[in-house]
């Protein structure tokens, strides 16, 4: 069984490749039967809400949505409760499954044995 893997993506759709290799990763991870977690903050928080992944675009790249949905199948999808406030999203402005969740969880997540995290 693989080590549990925690991401985290710090960016939108403003730094698209890098956005994308955060969820291409989550969901490859999830694929190979890990325990993931992916974490949204900053303008990547947006990708939790309806529309917003499916209307990004990288020429060459899986959709986002479908990465999106991949990890919510087989793991957790959380938004940053600070970016969520920044942005006046809440839980009910999510995907179905996402999460809103603050930085004591973060923690928690990324100190529990043998997790690796990732900070994209």
């Amino acid at each position: 069984m693989p080590r549990p893997l925690v991401v985290k993506v710090t960016c939108g759709a403003e730094d698209p490749e890098r956005a994308n290799q955060a969820f291409t990763v989550a969901a490859a991870a999830v694929a190979s039967g890990a325990e993931v977690s992916l974490w949204l903050t900053g303008e990547a928080a947006w990708f939790g809400v309806p529309g917003r992944a499916e209307a990004f675009d990288l020429p060459l790249a899986t959709p986002l949505a479908g990465l999106r949905d991949a990890v919510l199948a087989g793991g957790r999808l959380t938004v940053c409760s600070q970016c969520a406030a920044r942005r006046d999203l809440a839980e009910t402005d999510l995907v179905e499954g996402a999460t809103i969740a603050g930085a004591a969880v973060f923690t928690e997540e990324i100190l529990g044995d043998g997790v690796q995290a990732l900070v994209y």
